[in-house]
């Protein structure tokens, strides 16, 4: 049995036993999605957000890209934004980055690549504003993945000043945008920035 095959067998055995725990699964599934969080996380194979998170299928409207960035020029993006915010009304956005992230890493490096460079030039920007501050750290690991968070946050500030996002609030709408950092090496998830119409907290 080759890979694609015991993928295939893998969803048989899945969609048997969520019907098994409950006849009217995929019925209920297939009506409609009233998810409350927009997920903007990193592609890396290592981070899924259901999962993570301890969510059901409905529950998480997702984007994600290499190093969970926000470009206000990328199109994928600002459609996944604007049909959550406005048309399934979700309440949070989080922006979820990880720890030994593969594209700050490439960013850290300078990598010079014909598709991933450009992408990876919000970071870069990053760590050269942060070069000082970067520079006290010893360990390079540690430097990238304080380079992770800083991105993090950059990308929270970011989407506070999207049009869509404005206009949400400018309306009223209880609209939440989170930072959030997932340690690979333990599960767990922390909170690096909150950002509110009502109320703004910074931490990091």
């Amino acid at each position: 049995m080759d890979l694609l095959d015991q993928v295939f067998l893998s969803n048989r055995s899945w969609a048997q036993g969520m019907v098994k725990n409950n006849k009217d699964y995929f019925k209920n599934l297939s009506l409609t999605q009233v998810p409350k969080y927009l997920w903007i996380g990193c592609s890396d194979s290592r981070v899924p957000e259901t999962e993570i998170t301890g969510s059901k299928a409905g529950e998480i409207f997702v984007h994600r890209n290499i190093a969970n960035l926000v470009h206000d020029d990328d199109p994928s993006l600002l459609s996944v934004l604007k049909y959550a915010v406005d048309y399934l009304k979700v309440e949070h956005i989080v922006v979820c980055g990880h720890l030994n992230c593969g594209g700050v890493k490439a960013a850290f490096d300078g990598l010079e690549d014909e598709h991933l460079g450009d992408w990876i030039a919000d970071i870069k920007s990053s760590y050269m504003s942060n070069k000082d501050d970067l520079s006290e750290i010893v360990s390079n690991t540690d430097k990238i993945n304080r380079l992770a968070e800083l991105s993090v946050v950059k990308q929270v500030e970011k989407l506070s000043s999207m049009k869509v996002v404005k206009d949400a609030w400018g309306r009223g709408q209880h609209l939440h945008i989170h930072g959030w950092m997932f340690d690979i090496s333990t599960g767990e998830l922390n909170s690096l920035k909150e950002l509110s119409p009502e109320k703004r907290v910074w931490a990091i």
